[in-house]
């Protein structure tokens, strides 16, 4: 489906259903990729975990870097957002029970959703009566503070992504946090080698001290991947999808 058109691209979500009920919760996946690779596609095992949890899960593409670039992201996931909200009665979804879970890239575009309401030029494109809020974040490896050292990211690609020294505080997560974001579940590798685990770190304590409700889950032995190649990260995979589906209990059920 087509949920907005922003350069004359038109910019798709993916649909998974459960069996039956609703009004349903609904899970937005933003995948990663360095803002630049990646597809909605990649959702699809996510998803079927999900809908048998009675979540609608909506994964979704947006503009990647050259034919996008910064903030063309955060503008497409906005506006997915509110288009969904516009179609809460075509799919059955509760418009007041919206998460946002990304990994990677799409960990800091959903940490941004939750972060930054306050930017409106960021809410651009359809169904701008709609709001962009969400109810809920789990960022996975995600970047939240894009002012601090990243040893292994190529720094001139980046800053051609449309992160640079004009707008790198304002793209940050962490510049954003004030005390009625969503409740934030981040989950990080402690060797992340792409994304150093200190960035969530820094984002939990920004949302304690907040105020805003946050857990933080440190990976042991977790890669960028949240895996290890020995086997040995804890929690694993399996360990990891309860966590969020305690979580998502909690604050969106």
């Amino acid at each position: 489906m087509t949920y907005c058109t922003a350069d004359d691209l038109p910019q798709k979500m993916d649909v998974y259903f459960p069996e039956a009920g609703g009004p349903w919760p609904a899970l937005v996946y933003i995948h990663g990729g360095s803002w630049m690779h990646g597809d909605k596609s990649g959702a699809a095992e996510f998803a079927r975990g999900m809908t048998s949890h009675g979540y609608l899960v909506i994964s979704i593409n947006y503009r990647l870097y050259p034919e996008g670039r910064f903030p063309a992201m955060i503008q497409d996931v906005r506006c997915a957002i509110r288009a969904l909200r516009a179609r809460a009665g075509e799919y059955n979804l509760d418009p007041n029970r919206i998460a946002a879970v990304g990994a990677s890239a799409g960990g800091h575009l959903a940490a941004l959703l939750g972060t930054a309401q306050a930017n409106p030029e960021w809410d651009v494109g359809g169904h701008l009566d709609q709001a962009s809020r969400v109810q809920a974040v789990v960022a996975m490896a995600a970047p939240t503070d894009l002012t601090k050292s990243f040893p292994n990211a190529n720094l001139e690609l980046i800053r051609q992504v449309g992160f640079g020294e004009d707008n790198i505080v304002q793209a940050s997560p962490i510049t954003h946090v004030t005390p009625d974001d969503p409740p934030f579940l981040l989950i990080h590798g402690e060797r992340d080698e792409l994304v150093p685990v200190e960035q969530a770190q820094l984002m939990y304590d920004r949302l304690v001290q907040t105020n805003v409700p946050a857990q933080l889950v440190i990976v042991k032995k977790g890669k960028h991947s949240l895996t290890s190649a020995s086997g040995a990260a804890s929690p694993t995979l399996d360990e990891i999808n309860q966590i969020i589906l305690d979580f998502l209990a909690k604050y969106l059920k």
